[in-house]
């Protein structure tokens, strides 16, 4: 069962929620993938409410989110499970089904066709409306030389901001 929401209700536990990692989940054909986020913005873009997501340029959820536009970000109320949040910050989509491997409980969406996760049970519906990949040379010398290191594993791995319409918001009971 969902339990619509008003998404203002819970601006401050989604951003409190956001630094902690919460979940990201795209779905092509009959294929779900969710990685966790740590970087997120809840607002506001042309009188529509929006969640603005950073996916890294070689995530195997960039591939997915860029052939269906669209995504759910699934939020713990309480306590989560901190295996989730491991597994789906470190395992790739591309090597394993993190949705077998963690029994992660899938929701049917009501407006997009990736389902909700019931562990993490607030759920945001969102359909991307603008995408902007990152310009290197406009990221401040601090946070490039903290995310993308020369030399480091992300060197050269930028990301991408989605804008995605919230289309629904509810708590999965």
């Amino acid at each position: 069962m969902k339990r619509e929401v008003d998404i203002w209700d819970y601006a401050g536990q989604i951003t409190k929620a956001t630094d902690k990692g919460i979940l990201l989940t795209t779905k092509q054909g009959d294929k779900v993938n969710t990685m966790t986020i740590g970087w997120g913005h809840l607002g506001t873009i042309w009188f529509k409410p929006v969640f603005i997501a950073y996916v890294r340029e070689s995530r195997y959820t960039k591939e997915l989110l860029d052939q269906t536009g669209e995504f759910t970000v699934n939020i713990p109320l309480g306590q989560v499970d901190k295996n989730i949040i491991a597994v789906c910050g470190s395992k790739s989509g591309r090597d394993m089904d993190k949705v077998k491997e963690l029994a992660l409980t899938l929701e049917e969406g009501k407006t997009v066709a990736v389902p909700g996760i019931k562990e993490l049970p607030l759920t945001l519906e969102c359909k991307v409306i603008y995408q902007q990949a990152q310009a290197p040379e406009a990221i401040d010398k601090d946070c490039f030389d903290r995310f993308y290191t020369p030399g480091s594993r992300n060197e050269g791995d930028y990301h991408t901001a989605y804008y995605g319409e919230i289309t629904a918001a509810y708590i999965i009971e």
